[in-house]
């Protein structure tokens, strides 16, 4: 697959790119491990958990990507973590999000 552009990603996840959002998403990317390996499995797996109430996000707290469960949902975590280990991506889980801390093995 092409490497995305960093505003094709960013409108890939809904956001509407300005300085200010390039800026975050290209400090995420330098500090997650194999991000061009992982990418587009972080755009499917958004596409993906749309219908079910979740979406994946710029952190505001953290250099990491997060995937945001609005409604806490076993089925989710179910699905949001047999992608991870199919696509060997590493998570840090913190209450009601994952964060996607890269690339693992």
């Amino acid at each position: 697959m092409t490497k995305l552009s960093t505003e094709g990603l960013l409108t890939q996840l809904g956001y509407n790119p300005n300085e200010s959002i390039v800026s975050n998403i290209k400090q995420i990317i330098s500090k997650t491990p194999g991000f061009e390996e992982i990418q587009r499995h972080i755009i499917a797996l958004n596409h993906k958990l749309k219908p079910y109430g979740a979406f994946i996000a710029i952190s505001n707290s953290k250099d990491y990507l997060k995937i945001k469960i609005e409604k806490r949902s076993e089925f989710l975590e179910n699905e949001i973590e047999a992608w991870a280990r199919k696509y060997k991506i590493g998570l840090l889980k913190e209450q009601n999000q994952y964060y996607i801390t890269g690339k693992i093995g």
